[in-house]
């Protein structure tokens, strides 16, 4: 499998315990609608794209990972709980969830499968009204959470103390 000519793109979760740094991207990037990736998302679907082993490198902390089968490590963040990855054992790259990425925009989906799994309103989403921003849908609810917003830039930063979880 082949890289896209992308460049190169930072990551992380959303307290910003664990960051990640890819050189390139994998020609993958996809929506999977399979059971296990909702249940590993908690989604009706996971983006992910592949990062091949060598152009991956972890910038900050380490993932937390849960073996969701004999072969699969489903990785997240231990402090906040923000899925990662999907790495297949012995596969030659992590397929990282792509709105872990400081800039998702940039990727662009190319392929679906688990198609089983397809939650059916997903197959006319848009049929579905749309309701405008955020700011606009909750009004002051929105403004009052940027305010006190405890999420990570999407930018890397030179350091972070991200704060405790909260359960």
């Amino acid at each position: 499998m082949d890289d896209l000519d992308l460049g190169e793109f930072s990551g992380g979760c959303q307290c910003g315990a664990v960051r990640f740094h890819a050189r390139a991207i994998r020609e993958n990037p996809h929506v999977c609608y399979c059971r296990m990736c909702q249940k590993a998302t908690g989604n009706l679907f996971a983006a992910l794209v592949g990062i091949g082993h060598e152009n991956l490198t972890w910038t900050r902390g380490k993932a937390a990972e849960f073996r969701s089968s004999e072969h699969v490590g489903r990785g997240f963040c231990g402090n906040c709980g923000t899925p990662l990855y999907y790495r297949y054992e012995g596969g030659q790259h992590i397929s990282f969830t792509i709105g872990a990425f400081d800039e998702p925009h940039r990727i662009p989906l190319l392929y679906q499968m688990g198609l089983e799994g397809k939650h059916p309103s997903l197959f006319h989403l848009r049929d579905v009204e749309e309701v405008g921003t955020t700011e606009a849908a909750m009004g002051d609810e929105a403004g009052a959470i940027k305010r006190s917003n405890n999420q990570h830039p999407d930018h890397d930063t030179p350091a972070w103390t991200p704060r405790p979880s909260t359960v």
